[in-house]
């Protein structure tokens, strides 16, 4: 349905944009007339109403969220906020009349028909499209979808103002910690009432290469891990801090050997491994106002557990529990986003990895903590059940790891919530899709 949808919305705008360059009459626009009709008319031989409607910047339908098409027709999406239109109605019986006097409607300048912009319709002969603002009790557009949109948003609003603080300290350069410290400690708040919706976008951005998003999101998991743990408000913001900043002497460690698709050299290994030191360095400039605990977890959070990694140190001593939490985030993290020299590994890969680091790069507690947590398969997971159906990891079960609480999306007779905890004798998780791959399609149900 999501991509019959997507597909229809995308035939909408072609005639949209093929009346403004071609006259009515013309071939071109016939066509692609011809084509969004047929599509908006299919949809409606299932449903009686079909509702689009516009949140924040994004285009969405009931509980889905178009980001990929958002983001390719923004001028559209602004084009219909500039008229007041935030909700589109179609409903069964649209004629290619009524669709045809709509995109006029769309390319007249807005000027021309004043504030009754539904008035303008009916008068027109339009009966089968109704327009207009997004009302509270809108039941066709979820709240889910408006929460989802807003944490979105928060996220996104995060990252930037997160983006230039990072880049300020690493030349050197003033920054505004309350307005760090406030950033980072709203998202804290908002992870202990709705973690959900974090990790969900922690799973759309994994797919994003941008180290200020893979700091921003270990800074996320390492708070709500953190927090699972039963560290206080206070601690939790401290160790959000530190891994934010964990890493931030590899952004001031040359870029080109950061993205650099071969296999690093002895010489520009040894750079990479210097970032720890770097790192620590430029953070100690800051203990005003950042503490101290930032400096030391950018400092150990290569150690490992066993102190065989690196910087070499000349007095034993484990690392700090800031630094375990934050090293097992970061690579928790890193092995599951899309970096630009590999391909982003299925979830049960990811645990039987990890869990081969058991006592040598991981605390064995944290480590076990961290999955019964997470689950091996993380929220947001887009994968394949044993009988053939796909699903959305919804939640996860602490007590049985492999078995979490998932919503089938395909095929839609069998849509909705499932417990495999309860199911476990029949079915279970085969294997995970990947949500740049052959699970793209159902990627904006995420």
């Amino acid at each position: 349905m999501a991509e019959a949808i997507e597909d229809s919305l995308r035939n909408l705008i072609s005639s949209l944009q093929s009346a403004k360059i071609y006259p009515l009459e013309h071939p071109k626009f016939k066509e692609s007339l011809e084509n969004a009709h047929n599509s908006l008319r299919n949809l409606l031989e299932e449903r009686n109403e079909l509702v689009i409607g516009i949140i924040g910047e994004e285009l969405a339908f009931e509980k889905e969220i178009f980001f990929d098409l958002s983001k390719s027709v923004k001028p559209f999406i602004q084009y219909l906020k500039e008229r007041g239109i935030e909700r589109i109605a179609f409903t069964r019986g649209i004629t290619k009349e009524e669709l045809s006097g709509f995109i006029i409607f769309l390319i007249t300048p807005k000027e021309n028909f004043g504030p009754g912009v539904q008035e303008y319709l009916l008068n027109k002969g339009i009966k089968n499209i109704a327009i207009g603002k997004i009302k509270a009790g809108d039941n066709s557009l979820r709240k889910e979808v408006l929460d989802s949109v807003n944490y979105l948003r928060q996220y996104e609003d995060s990252l930037s103002r997160i983006s230039v603080s990072l880049d300020a300290i690493v030349k050197n350069e003033a920054f505004d910690y309350p307005q760090l410290k406030y950033t980072l400690g709203n998202m804290m708040e908002n992870l202990f009432k709705s973690y959900q919706e974090f990790l969900k976008l922690a799973a759309l951005k994994r797919h994003d290469i941008s180290t200020f998003v893979h700091l921003l999101n270990t800074a996320v998991l390492s708070m709500y891990f953190s927090f699972r743990l039963g560290f206080n408000k206070d601690d939790v913001l401290n160790i959000g801090m530190a891994a934010l900043f964990h890493d931030i002497g590899k952004i001031y460690v040359s870029g080109q050997v950061i993205k650099s698709p071969d296999k690093l050299s002895d010489e520009e290994f040894e750079m990479m491994k210097s970032h720890t030191e770097l790192g620590s360095d430029i953070l100690l400039r800051h203990t005003r106002q950042l503490g101290v605990l930032p400096a030391i977890v950018a400092f150990e959070h290569h150690l490992r557990y066993d102190l065989k990694g690196y910087p070499k140190l000349y007095f034993a001593g484990r690392p700090h529990i800031a630094s375990l939490i934050v090293s097992l985030c970061d690579v928790y993290d890193a092995l599951n986003a899309r970096r630009s020299y590999k391909k982003s590994y299925p979830p049960e890969f990811i645990y039987s990895l990890m869990l081969k680091e058991k006592g040598k790069m991981f605390e064995p507690e944290l480590l076990d903590k961290l999955f019964m947590i997470m689950g091996v398969w993380p929220v947001g997971a887009i994968v394949s059940l044993t009988d053939k159906s796909v699903a959305i990891v919804r939640q996860e079960n602490e007590d049985d790891i492999f078995y979490p609480k998932v919503e089938v999306v395909f095929p839609f007779d069998k849509s909705g919530p499932i417990d495999l905890r309860m199911k476990k004798e029949e079915l279970k998780i085969e294997y995970a899709l990947d949500a740049q791959g052959e699970g793209k399609k159902y990627y904006h149900l995420v």
